[in-house]
């Protein structure tokens, strides 16, 4: 274990405190001491030596001489025993395992304690616990309980012991049971038992009982005794400051307790050792009675006022009387109006007291100094400093200011108070003298603003002057404002006040109504719109109404153009958020939404991007179809357009437009949609779209299957003729649970009502509040109709009679299975009609139905009609390979769960055979449902299908076949298609993206064979009626890959042309800009040749692309080329000390004078030959212009180099020149190998003279080390 030192400030003073004078010196840089230079004891402090430390306790002098104490280890480490027999857990199969180690682990996570167990020989089990010790202790008593069985004893002490077991706050008793590993359960207080029941390990039980048992003996040998003495002379016993009463309780070891002079009892109690306490109760009997023998009493009269006086702080001054005198003084409680003080004592001694109880009454007095109380913060002064002086001097005065009262009260010992009433005084006078106040009246709306933010402006107005402003708070609606300060301050603090507030009346205030949804946007994340809109018109207050308020009102203050220009830019910043927040919402069937959003969501995050708007989409188990656009109108418009028309593309959606006047469109869609949403639910969910109100268009859009929309035009139009008639609206009442029985299996008993009487009838839609009302709307005579048939339907639902009818108990199981899924359906479908089947096990045959009766009478039709199903039930084989099952069932299953609710069957498919050859056929399942009842199997001969491709559909024998009709239709069939093999990579894609989107599209397998076999052949598997469309979408596929090939050939032409490689990098360009440009602008790619290939022709450039590009890029580079060879190159002798000047800052200048004078210029790279040689490139007249520019400037800023190196002669330091001299290095004197006038230096390698910490070293007398 390591331990660190850390020298504070005050530990490092002391540590250099205890250096000998000559280890430190303060280094001065004047030229005595650098020629004499240290010690080499002074530099290098010696280490203490190893042996001395061992030998002598005394500690060396030395600097490393610092002992550091070492740090005490806070973990320790226990071992507990359970023996054999004590065992909780002993019939384990292997150690380590079961409740006993998950009971270990617990105890280490609970208690932060580590725990290990091991078995003994004799089968006890060690427990080794290591922790911090309050961890262990808690650990320890764990264990005993949860390991080790547990016994339990009682204890009987007397009832009063109890609570000394216990303890303060109960610690005695959990330190107890820590100790002890038990659990001690004290019986409470009001119950009479005075058993103590302990719990634990044999061994804890006998160690609690034992020390149970010692603090019971220990308190046995305890006495209480209550003494009756007269409060008067309580004093007397206690003696001043207490002092004897402490006398008594030392010397005999009783504690007692005499009771405080404000609680009104007279009984001393002593506690203690019986011996004992009857000594202190005999020494207090006799001061009782000498006192009452020789003391006597008076009474005086001392004002109310100084009773207080008397007393002194804390009742020092009556325990000094005491002391002195020996007289008890009695002061009359602080409630009572009595000023009798009563003296009680000696008759001698009461003079003496009488004297001092007066000397102290009249010690204090009390008195006033007149002062305006406005001056009363200035007399305090800042935090106190002020009045701070005076009372520090005068600590006895006590001073008090009284708001609202021109004086100041004073109190404390006279001779103080009087030179503190001076004091006072005088800085009243002082302070009316210098200082002066005024009153101002501004209209207290106007106060914030003249407060400023966070007091901004009035903290100014306090600082410039040196005033104190105070302005009264909101709540008071006071308009006087008061300023205090130097009369000349107060005067300009005045008047820039007036002026402010003149200027506020004059101000304009304006209520801008920007909806409320738009705060939040305007101010910003974190206020940082706002904040600049504020730094935009700083002289603009803009307030923003409370969010609870739901107001729509934002207030500008401030000078009226200002508010007028912000008004204008924030109007013009809520037109952009209206604009930017139009939102329309888009029906779109729910099984195209994937496609909407695309792969990845490619498809949504496109439309989003180009068009700039936001796009919502319902959530995937949501039942909405709406999918929500929001942004600007005419882009919301268009990424509509662009959803719809991938909607039409995908399905066979017809669309329709109706005119239907808009007068009539709110009243056809209902209120919250009612009206429109029932008939688009009757069309199998059609998309209605009206008009945006106050359009004025009359256009509705009718969006779905061809037959939906039609029938949903018809009844559209209907509606709408009987809305222009004459409209009549009921609404009835019915329970949420009839609906369905009203309305009747698909619809049909409610279209009976709807067909005989011509009314519309609208149920409640899921998500309404209301779920019992229905409204029925129409002419008046045919809405009275229906509202006269539907009330005797719900009247006679609400009719609830017991019916019952016999059922097969063979068929029971049917209707209970699945957690009786079918009575369920049975229960919504007829008004929650109740059916109960007799118990499992019981032979009975009568089912109990309970309900409306129409609904009992129709529930009784549909369980005798699926008895009828039952019994009539057949059994059809349909042989389908089983390779083709996992096809057949569709994603998910929902194939056959489709033909099952379609058909009304039971499908059970095979297990899935592993190994054909197998003899032990596998039992069958029913589409994952359980598991359908045992058939015998039999031996089938080789012709005969094979068990696992049999699939077994149970139900009518009409039904059953038309169900294995379905299942075969769904059988995969497999085309072949020639395709070209070397096409086939560009079908599969990359990484078979491009095959997998055909299989998505077209539902269909494709197979596309191994390259290795070189086929051409690609096999298609799918249903029969997608397979026509997916040999369709392959073979265009192919068309469009071969016409890209041929596309590919023609852009593979080559055209080489050859340019001299010095010209190659003008052609690049920087940063390759030119041949960038060259191919991008002739859609070619241009190859120069490597540097480093030497058989590759260094002159020629390649360009790939159509023949007419190529061409076109060859004659763009020769163009270059041509102009490249008219130029010329000429070399011009630049002084190398201003090119830099020339180059300026990251090329800047130097680029500016290329591009001017269309030249390339390049200066001699650091260690060429001519390091003044500069070369100008372009053309003649070109260079020629740039040569002379250049040699202007060098002839400039030579003239400023030659001054600059001329005044540098003169600025050179003459410290300079010496500096050059060799240094010393660091020196010191008397070092071990100068000791004996020899130069030798110290062998570095030698362990005896660079030891290591800590190793042995033969004693030696060396010059290393301290000498002794």
């Amino acid at each position: 274990m390591s331990s660190v030192a850390v020298l504070t400030q005050e530990s490092f003073a002391e540590h250099r405190s205890g250096l000998v004078p000559q280890q430190i010196k303060v280094a001065t840089l004047n030229s005595e001491e650098e020629s004499d230079p240290p010690t080499y004891k002074d530099a290098f402090p010696p280490l203490p030596e190893k042996a001395a430390c061992l030998e002598s306790a005394q500690e060396p002098a030395g600097a490393w001489s610092n002992k550091i104490r070492p740090i005490k280890a806070s973990v320790i480490t226990q071992v507990f025993h359970v023996p054999l027999e004590e065992r909780k857990y002993k019939d384990m199969n292997q150690f380590g395992e079961g409740e006993q180690a998950k009971i270990c682990l617990e105890i280490m996570q609970r208690t932060g304690a580590h725990l290990e167990l091991s078995l003994a020989k004799d089968q006890g089990l060690s427990i080794m616990v290591s922790g911090k010790l309050d961890a262990v202790m808690k650990a320890r008593k764990d264990i005993v309980a949860r390991l080790q069985t547990q016994a339990s004893a009682t204890v009987t002490i007397p009832k009063e012991h109890h609570r000394f077991v216990i303890g303060k706050n109960g610690e005695k008793l959990q330190d107890l049971e820590l100790k002890t590993a038990t659990k001690i359960q004290i019986p409470r207080p009001d119950d009479p038992s005075n058993q103590i029941k302990i719990t634990g390990t044999k061994e804890g039980i006998e160690k609690a009982r034992h020390e149970v048992l010692l603090i019971s003996a220990e308190q046995d040998k305890r006495a209480v005794e209550r003494l009756e003495v007269e409060k008067a002379f309580h004093p007397f016993i206690a003696g001043p400051y207490n002092r004897l009463v402490g006398e008594i309780m030392q010397e005999t070891g009783t504690r007692i307790n005499i009771p405080p002079p404000s609680v009104n009892r007279t009984e001393i109690v002593f506690t203690g050792e019986k011996e004992q306490l009857a000594q202190a109760v005999a020494r207090i009997k006799k001061i009782y009675e000498e006192k009452k023998k020789k003391t006597t009493t008076i009474a005086v009269e001392v004002k109310k006022s100084q009773h207080k006086y008397v007393i002194g702080p804390k009742g020092n001054s009556l325990q000094e009387i005491l002391e002195r005198t020996g007289v008890s003084v009695e002061i009359p409680p602080s409630d009572s109006i009595s000023e009798t003080v009563i003296l009680r004592g000696e008759p001698e001694k009461l003079g003496q007291a009488l004297t001092e109880v007066y000397a102290k009454a009249n010690s204090f007095t009390v008195s006033s100094v007149s002062a305006p109380s406005w001056l009363h913060r200035f007399i305090i002064g800042k935090k106190g400093q002020n009045l701070a002086k005076i009372t520090q001097q005068m600590p006895k005065v006590h001073i008090e200011f009284t708001e609202g009262e021109d004086k100041i009260t004073l109190e404390g010992p006279t001779e103080d108070v009087s030179v503190a009433q001076e004091q006072i005084e005088g800085m009243v006078k002082d302070l009316i003298n210098r200082m002066d106040y005024v009153e101002i009246n501004i209209d207290h709306k106007f106060h914030r603003h003249l407060i400023g933010k966070s007091g901004a402006n009035i903290n100014r107005i306090k600082d410039q002057y040196k005033v104190s402003v105070r302005i009264p708070p909101d709540s008071e609606k006071s308009n006087l404002i008061r300023i205090e300060g130097d009369p000349q301050g107060v005067q300009q603090a005045k008047r820039e006040l007036l002026e402010l507030a003149s200027r506020m009346e004059n101000e304009r205030t304006k209520d801008l109504i920007i909806e409320q949804r738009f705060h939040r946007t305007i101010i910003g994340q974190k206020g940082e719109r706002i904040r600049e809109i504020r730094d935009k018109f700083p002289e603009v207050i803009i307030n923003f109404p409370d969010p609870a308020q739901k107001s729509d009102i934002v207030q500008l203050r401030g000078p009226k153009n200002e508010v007028e220009k912000c008004t204008k830019y924030m109007q013009k910043m809520v037109a952009d958020l209206v604009e930017n927040s139009y939102s329309i919402s888009v029906p779109i069937f729910k099984q195209f939404h994937k496609n909407i959003i695309g792969k990845g969501g490619a498809n949504i995050k496109k439309i989003r991007e180009e068009s700039n708007t936001k796009i919502d989409l319902p959530a995937e188990n949501s039942n909405s179809e709406t999918i929500v656009i929001t942004g600007k109108r005419a882009n919301c418009e268009a990424a509509r357009s662009r959803i719809l028309s991938i909607q039409k593309d995908l399905a066979n959606i017809a669309e329709v437009e109706v005119s239907i006047p808009a007068k009539l469109h709110n009243s056809l869609i209902g209120t919250k949609g009612r009206l429109i949403r029932s008939i688009m639910e009757e069309c199998g969910g059609v998309h209605i779209h009206f008009p945006v109100e106050g359009s004025g268009s009359d256009t509705v859009v009718i969006r779905g299957p061809s037959s939906d929309v039609e029938k949903a035009k018809k009844q559209l139009l209907h509606l709408a003729e009987e809305k222009q008639t004459k409209s009549f609206t009921v609404d009835i009442r019915a329970k949420p649970e009839y609906h369905k029985f009203l309305i009747g299996k698909g619809g049909g008993k409610i279209r009976k009502v709807r067909d005989s009487t011509g009314a519309r009838i609208i149920f409640p839609a899921a998500e309404d509040k209301d779920q019992d009302l229905i409204t029925i709307i129409g002419k008046e005579d045919a809405v009275r109709e229906a509202q006269k048939e539907l009330e005797a339907l719900i009247q006679n639902l609400d009719n609830v009679v017991e019916d019952y009818m016999l059922v097969d108990p063979k068929h029971h199981r049917h209707f209970v299975i699945r957690r009786g899924q079918v009575l369920r359906e049975i229960a919504e479908e007829y008004g929650g009609v109740m059916v109960s089947f007799p118990r499992s096990g019981t032979q009975s045959d009568k089912v109990t139905l309970k309900g409306a009766k129409d609904c009992v009478e129709a529930a009784k039709k549909r369980i005798q009609e699926i008895i009828e199903d039952l019994e009539a039930q057949v059994t059809v084989e349909c042989a389908i390979p089983q390779k083709f099952h996992r096809s057949v069932m569709g994603p998910k299953g929902s194939r056959i769960q489709q033909i099952t609710r379609d058909y009304n069957v039971q499908i059970k498919f095979p297990d899935r055979e592993e190994n054909p050859a197998h003899s032990v056929e596998p039992s069958i399942q029913e589409n994952g449902d359980e598991a359908g009842e045992g058939r015998e199997t039999k031996e089938t001969d080789p012709g005969s299908p094979r068990r696992c491709d049999i699939i077994i559909i149970s139900g009518r024998k009409e039904k059953c076949e038309a169900a294995k009709e379905a299942l075969e239709a769904l059988v995969p069939v497999t085309i072949e298609v020639e395709v070209p093999f070397d096409l086939h990579r560009y079908i599969i894609g990359q990484k078979g993206s491009g095959i997998r989107k055909m299989m998505d599209e077209f539902e269909v397998n494709i197979h596309v064979p191994a390259p290795e076999l070189q086929s051409d052949i690609i096999a298609i598997t799918g249903l029969a009626a997608n397979l026509d469309r997916a040999k369709t979408g392959l073979l265009d596929r192919v068309k469009e890959l071969q016409a890209e090939q041929e596309d590919r050939a023609l852009r593979s032409f080559k055209l080489s042309v050859t340019v001299d490689p010095k010209y190659h990098p003008k052609i690049i360009g920087r940063k390759g800009a030119v041949i960038t440009q060259i191919r991008l602008e002739h859609e070619v790619n241009i190859q120069f040749p490597d540097k480093d290939d030497g058989n590759q022709p260094q002159d020629q450039i390649t360009i790939t692309g159509y023949e007419k590009n190529t061409e076109a890029a060859r004659d763009a580079i020769l163009k270059i080329v041509g102009e490249l060879e008219q130029m010329v190159s000429e070399d011009v002798p630049l002084d190398h000390r201003v090119h830099a000047r020339i180059i300026g800052a990251r090329g800047k200048a130097i680029r500016k004078i290329m591009d001017e004078f269309k030249v390339d210029i390049r200066f001699p790279q650091s260690g060429a030959p001519d390091p003044n040689c500069v070369t100008v490139t372009g053309l003649p007249e070109n260079v020629e212009e740039a040569i002379d520019h250049i040699l202007n400037l060098e002839e400039e800023y030579l003239a400023d180099v030659v001054d600059s190196e001329a005044l540098q002669v003169y600025m050179k330091p003459p410290a300079h020149e010496e500096s050059k001299a060799p240094s010393k290095g660091f020196v010191v004197r008397d070092a071990p190998w100068t000791s004996n006038s020899s130069e030798k230096a110290p062998d570095m390698s030698s362990s005896e003279e660079f030891p290591s910490f800590g190793a042995q070293v033969a004693p030696k007398t060396l010059p290393w080390g301290p000498k002794r």
